[in-house]
């Protein structure tokens, strides 16, 4: 059954004064549709949502909204400009009797209404615009950059909601897994044309590789085409010069449209290069704990960081990831216990907050002025790992350029700025580097090349991300926050995390330290030297139903024992293959106690009946 239409753009064209945005774009937006929007940071992703919500006239071309139709908008930097509260902002385009569908979506993303806006983290200014936008119900929601500064667990509420939603949705992010969970079609923005494919972000990378060969075998097969005929005007025209006017004229048009064809963005030329080799020690932390005032942020924690190590740290926001980083790195001093840094440590650090760039201030300057790569009496010059150089040169590394170079940080997008922010750090010679949310805003090639970076950086990482798919493809261990002062090692990534969560969360009293075997709660509700009742039951049900007990106390103890096993923090990187086969037999044990478990439930029914 064919779908409605909810919007259309046709043949639009916009420019800002210079080149153009978008020229002669047409695109749909059916009901129901979920709509990956992908493209390099200042490609027009922002401004394309701002077009399809109406908040941004084109220079021509028509936008048709099917009649009643209601278009929800969640802009990157909401303006909280007049509210008292973040409820009072939530509930502004309610009416009173819905204001309940703001506390409902609050309750779900634990954000508190009453909080001021002025002292509201970037996290719950978020929530609030989520909360007010999915108060609203719209039929086609507008979604640019939702995942910003939530933290994982939020991540995951949001994308429970939007997958169960029955309204349209297109959506920028530079979530990896939120995408791929959430979208079945794909717009892609790329050198001002808006490709369109009917397949979900999990096809994407395919899709643009397989689209660029072919642009590039295109490309190939011109140039060798307009040689070929560049060789004849040269050789055979001077003989028939009237007859084959039409064959100059036709190699002058290839020439046009070879000279016409916009050539790609290259990836940002980003390299790390590691300082001096640190000691095999970078960071041993023993009982470390920290409050601020009544406020517990870190219980008692031990932490050895060896040479090479790429730890995460993952959490709800406030729950102290940024402290714990600051303690291991020496910036504050614990409550109790010891942080000892090892020999040789250079240190490199990507600040969450951008707290390092001045808004006012130029590009150039907020190179050349920082005190560790400006170089003294040259405002041109960045050292760049020890070797000078100029620095719009260095700046278009970072795929800025020379009129960028010139402009004030604050005319930057969030993509931009964070281009800056490394483009500082990887200047620096480093043997540990300290990143603090550095995939917030970065576009997905960004993205795989930083991944790259890190996975041949020879120091060390310390790593604090809620992109789930960063993690997964980066870390070597992770430390859990997950509230009341508690941190806890686990191996591997956020996927390794969340099984090995699981397995201590099933294990039975048995697999702890110090513990008797314990008897199985389904051995003891039939008295030992009573038989269990067999009535309705066929002889080999009732002895299975005899065996089922012991069956499942079995699979809770290798169950318990895989669980220790894998708790173990250095098992991954000291030996990945038996981490890798214990994590198979505990998913195996698990799955297979769940099936006696219900099996055992069917028969004890049947048995009592």
């Amino acid at each position: 059954m064919a779908r409605a239409p909810l919007l259309q753009l046709s043949d639009i064209a916009l420019t800002f004064g210079g080149d153009p945005v978008f020229a002669g774009l047409d695109l749909v937006v059916h009901e129901g549709d979920r709509v990956a929007l992908v493209g390099r940071n200042g490609s027009g992703k922002s401004t394309l949502l701002k077009l399809m919500a109406g908040l941004v006239e084109a220079d021509q071309g028509t936008r048709v909204l099917s009649p009643g139709t209601h278009v929800g908008y969640l802009e990157q930097e909401p303006d909280f400009a007049g509210f008292a509260t973040l409820g009072d902002f939530a509930t502004a385009t309610l009416d009173p009797d819905q204001a309940w569908r703001v506390e409902a979506v609050a309750e779900g993303l634990k954000l508190s209404l009453e909080a001021e806006p002025g002292a509201a983290s970037g996290g719950e200014r978020r929530r609030a615009a989520l909360a007010r936008l999915l108060a609203e119900a719209p039929d086609l929601m507008l979604l640019d950059e939702p995942t910003n500064h939530l933290d994982i667990e939020a991540i995951g509420w949001l994308e429970a909601e939007l997958a169960g939603t029955r309204a349209g949705f297109v959506l920028i992010s530079h979530d990896r897994a939120f995408l791929t969970a959430l979208t079945r079609a794909t717009l892609w923005i790329d050198r001002g044309q808006v490709r369109r494919q009917d397949k979900g972000f999990a096809d994407f990378e395919t899709w643009r590789d397989k689209t660029w060969a072919e642009e590039d075998l295109a490309r190939h097969k011109l140039d060798r085409k307009i040689k070929a005929e560049a060789r004849w005007a040269v050789e055979g025209i001077s003989a028939r010069r009237k007859r084959n006017m039409g064959r100059v004229r036709a190699l002058q048009q290839l020439r046009a449209d070879r000279a016409a064809m916009i050539r790609r963005q290259g990836a940002a030329a980003m390299a790390l290069e590691a300082g001096t080799q640190s000691g095999k020690r970078v960071i041993e932390a023993k009982g470390i704990s920290k409050a601020y005032g009544e406020k517990l942020i870190l219980k008692p924690f031990d932490l050895r960081v060896l040479r090479g190590d790429r730890v995460g740290f993952v959490g709800p926001n406030g729950v102290g990831k940024t402290t714990l980083l600051n303690l291991l790195t020496g910036q504050e001093a614990p409550d109790t216990g010891s942080v000892i840094l090892g020999t040789g440590i250079e240190m490199a650090v990507f600040d969450q907050t951008r707290a390092a760039l001045d808004a006012e201030a130029r590009l150039w300057d907020s190179l050349t002025n920082d005190p560790q790569i400006g170089v003294n009496g040259r405002s041109d010059q960045v050292l760049v790992r020890g070797q000078p150089r100029h620095v719009v040169g260095y700046l278009k590394d970072f795929l800025f350029d020379e009129a960028q170079a010139r402009a004030p940080v604050k005319s930057l997008s969030g993509g931009e700025k964070a281009r800056l922010l490394l483009a500082r750090m990887m200047a620096r010679e480093s043997n540990l580097l300290v990143l603090d949310e550095p995939t917030n805003d970065l576009d997905v090639e960004t993205l795989d090349l930083l991944q790259d970076l890190l996975g041949e950086y020879p120091g060390t990482v310390l790593l604090v991300s809620h992109d789930r798919d960063f993690l997964d493809r980066v870390v070597t261990s992770t430390v859990a926050m997950e509230g009341d002062g508690r941190a806890t090692t686990y191996a591997g990534g956020w996927s390794d995390y969340q099984v090995q969560r699981g397995a201590k969360a099933t294990a039975p009293e048995s697999a702890k330290p110090g513990r008797a075997p314990r008897t199985s709660a389904r051995q003891t509700e039939t008295p030992p030297a009573q038989e269990p009742a067999t009535k309705g039951l066929s002889f080999t049900e009732a002895h299975r139903l005899k065996e089922l007990p012991d069956e499942i106390a079995r699979l809770e103890a290798e169950i318990g024992k895989l669980g220790e096993l894998l708790s173990d923090a250095d098992l991954y990187a000291r030996e990945p293959v038996k981490f890798q086969k214990a994590t198979e037999a505990l998913a195996e044990r698990q799955a297979k106690l769940s099936a006696a478990e219900e099996e055992w439930l069917v028969l004890e029914e049947k048995a009592g009946g």
